[in-house]
């Protein structure tokens, strides 16, 4: 204040200047210290100071409104407001102000200063008299003052003189064109329309006096906007979502004056339409051949087009209306697109356009069509509801009911997996369609009726679907199989599965009979990703006993020694190990009980046993190689794996370990021991620096600590005490569910364990934890761990 009360203009831009960097600094969390400080501290702030730093800046605004010398002080006291409106008001850390969070919590101390119309007046008077960025900055700060949540008002009448300086000011803005020339204030101003209707209702806006002017040039400037869309595309987006809002509240408006949206909205449609149009022919004039330019326009142009046909239909979904008018609207619509389907994939020319992107783009705006219409109009519900619809396809494209649209739905599916090799991205988006009407079990039924379903499910090779063969799409894979399987195994025929998995057991015997000097060709490094991604997905899709018997039976014990072998000889290769173990651990995980075997089968021991020999095999030679320069990609990747493999055999209820004592076989305390060794390699800072390697490591210590105390135990000193000191680093991690894990593991240790120096080792480390748990862990459950804390510890002393 002594600054600012100075009478040079030097005193006051310092002022101004310091200001700006408290707050600042307020808002920004010390990385050294706890977040729970840095919250108390801003809060502190907020209520003992912020306030008044706001009114400075309102009052050097109105001092400096007329100084036409004082740009620097404007642009100060502009910001200061800027970053008062921005500040962390509940202390969540976030913008406030974005899309997703709507309002603004501002306390309530400040009611008197933002209901003064003043207030909003002065940002609409630095825009008018100023250039970028205080003219943008001022706009931001409406944008902001919009936000202000609705309890802060006094009542209804203040808010409704609040919302009508906004209409006012924007409408002034649109009607004298200031300042719109610039994308700064041009972009902001977006933003602030956008903002008056998502925390104002179109009845409030609509009995505003001056409403019928505002809604014209709003309309005008929109139309106007997307005319210019290479200007403007980034901020056309806040104008859509304006009109997008204003037309769902039709709905719900029940006041006498008139929305006038009916006038407007069809044209600001057709404009929208227009502009994309524009755009396409606009990207087609670099094209070099004039055919190709030609043909190039016209797929952009399909896919705009069908692209909107889906969102109208994807509409219906949250419409509240459901009259037959609607249905034949849709009806229309959609027939266009199944007319182009039946035509976009013939002809001599097509094969090279496979590799055009926008044949691609507009493959993909297919799919999407697909995936709206099929959630509103396909099924036994929807079909029973949507006779309008079906009754207008049968009339102009022949598809009476949505069985028929499901087959031309799986014949595209299948024309795309034929015929793209290297498109990941339509591969992927096919893929994502497919998995989705598998996923249903009305759907599923109608699918296998489908002759394009059988056909896949009987030809799901490499020749039939060239994508399989392609590196760069062995990802899909997984997803390709884990589809067919559920398809597969909604029936109950054992001989069927049989013939689905008669080529993948032809990759089984080629790898098999082939000899060590030929088996680490590129060739099998293909088939071995491969197959490991095939087993993977088809692993995923068993759900009951009877599924997951049909793949065991099938794998052990016929070629569940080539695991073993393909570790031995490919350690040394991610790309070939992180495809097997990821299938090790889907074939290991007891989800849905389906690893419930007879009481008198030996499958879950045999099972334990080949998963011991995996872990053993491959943990002993990654322990024995060169610590690379990537060293999560090449070790510590596939440690967590195979520790999470350990982990969900461990926990999966199907073996008796007691066993393995009783006959003196090794498999559980060799995979135990090499487990331990893996991780005893890693340092603890890299632990807790990969969050899957964090929750492997310590999943895998609650198994043994509530099941296998005695491993721990029993470990030496040093091994021990590296295992305690990684609870300890765990329990400050900010993930919940570690922390939580380790305070299970200690109970568990502690309370099983038989007195020891080991025991007093972990007491000394245990107070040391009471005294970090208050420092590290967020406010929300500090007192929870300190309580279940100290419970620990009095049953640790009773004990």
């Amino acid at each position: 204040m002594k600054f600012l009360n100075q009478v040079t203009v030097e005193h006051f831009y310092i002022g101004l200047k310091i200001l700006n960097q408290l707050i600042a600094e307020m808002h920004q969390a010390n990385p050294g210290l706890p977040l729970t400080h840095h919250r108390k501290t801003a809060c502190s702030f907020r209520d003992l100071a912020l306030l008044q730093v706001f009114q400075i800046s309102l009052t050097s605004l109105r001092q400096l409104q007329n100084d036409a010398s004082g740009e620097k002080l404007q642009e100060q006291a502009i910001g200061l407001a800027l970053k008062c409106l921005s500040f962390d008001f509940v202390g969540t850390s976030l913008d406030e102000s974005s899309e997703d969070i709507g309002t603004i919590q501002i306390p309530s101390s400040w009611r008197a200063i933002v209901e003064d119309v003043k207030t909003v007046q002065i940002f609409f008077d630095y825009y008018a008299i100023t250039k970028p960025p205080i003219s943008s900055e001022s706009l931001e700060c409406l944008v902001r003052l919009a936000s202000v949540r609705r309890s802060l008002f006094s009542g209804e009448t203040e808010r409704s003189k609040y919302l009508i300086s906004f209409m006012r000011g924007t409408r002034d803005i649109l009607q004298y064109q200031q300042g719109l020339g610039q994308h700064e204030n041009y972009h902001e101003y977006c933003r602030l329309l956008g903002r008056l209707k998502t925390n104002y209702q179109l009845s409030e806006l609509v009995n505003v006096e001056i409403y019928g002017d505002w809604i014209r040039l709003v309309a005008e400037f929109t139309m106007k906007s997307l005319e210019s869309w290479q200007w403007a595309s980034g901020s056309v987006y806040y104008l859509l979502g304006l009109w997008s809002r204003l037309v769902s509240s039709v709905a719900y408006l029940k006041s006498d004056c008139p929305s006038l949206l009916d006038d407007y909205v069809p044209q600001i449609t057709e404009s929208y339409i227009k502009s994309r149009f524009d755009s396409v022919q606009n990207a087609g004039r670099f094209s070099t051949s004039k055919t190709s330019s030609d043909l190039t326009c016209v797929e952009g142009q399909l896919t705009w087009l069908i692209h909107i046909i889906g969102g109208i239909i994807r509409g219906r979904q949250s419409s509240s209306t459901s009259s037959e008018i609607h249905e034949v609207i849709d009806g229309d619509l959609a027939a266009r697109v199944f007319q182009l389907i039946q035509v976009m994939d013939s002809g001599v020319h097509i094969e090279a356009r496979y590799n055009e992107r926008s044949k691609q783009r507009l493959d993909l705006a297919i799919l999407i069509f697909f995936q709206n219409f099929r959630r509103v109009y396909v099924g036994d519900q929807a079909m029973h509801s949507s006779k309008q619809l079906y009754l207008r396809l049968g009339e102009l494209v022949g598809l009476q009911d949505h069985v028929v649209v499901l087959n031309i739905i799986v014949q595209k599916i299948a024309t795309n997996l034929k015929r793209y090799r290297q498109s990941d991205e339509v591969i992927g988006e096919t893929l994502a369609l497919f998995q989705e009407l598998a996923a249903g079990y009305m759907s599923g039924k109608m699918l296998l009726k489908l002759d394009a379903v059988n056909f896949i499910l009987g030809h799901h090779t490499k020749d039939f679907f060239p994508f399989l063969d392609e590196f760069g799409s062995t990802r899909n894979r997984t997803l390709f199989y884990f589809t067919l399987g559920r398809l597969l195994f909604m029936e109950d025929s054992p001989s069927k599965f049989k013939a689905f998995v008669a080529p993948l057991q032809k990759v089984f015997m080629m790898l098999e009979e082939m000899a060590d000097s030929g088996f680490r060709s590129n060739e099998v490094k293909c088939a071995i990703i491969g197959l490991m991604r095939d087993l993977r997905g088809l692993t995923m899709a068993t759900n009951s006993r009877r599924t997951y018997g049909l793949v065991f039976d099938w794998l052990y014990p016929t070629h569940v020694s080539l695991f073993v072998r393909i570790i031995q000889r490919w350690t040394d290769t991610p790309e070939v190990m992180t495809p097997l173990l990821k299938f090790m651990a889907e074939f290991v995980l007891n989800k849905t009980q389906r690893l419930a075997f007879d009481s008198s089968s030996p499958n879950g021991i045999l099972l334990f046993r080949e998963v011991s020999k995996v872990i053993v095999a491959y943990g002993t030679i990654i322990l024995s190689q060169p610590v690379s320069a990537d060293p999560y990609t090449y070790l510590y990747k596939g440690i967590w794996i195979t520790l999470t493999i350990l982990t969900r055999a461990l926990a999966g209820n199907y073996v008796n370990f007691g066993v393995f004592e009783l006959y003196g076989d090794q498999a559980l305390s060799s995979a135990l021991e090499i487990a331990l060794k893996m991780s005893l390699a890693i340092p603890l800072v890299d632990v807790l620096a990969f969050r899957k390697l964090a929750r492997a490591y310590f999943g895998l210590l609650e198994v043994l600590c509530h099941n296998h105390t005695a491993v721990i135990v029993n470990l030496e000193t040093e091994a021990f005490a590296h295992i305690v000191g990684s609870l300890e680093f765990g329990l400050k991690s900010l993930d919940v569910s570690i922390s939580s894990q380790i305070y299970s593991n200690l109970r568990a240790q502690l309370l099983s364990s038989q007195p020891s120096d080991q025991q007093h080792r972990l007491a000394e480390c245990f107070d040391k934890l009471m005294a970090d748990v208050a420092r590290t862990i967020e406010p929300k459950n500090r007192d929870k761990f300190t309580q279940n804390l100290t419970v620990f510890r009095h049953e640790f002393r009773a004990t």
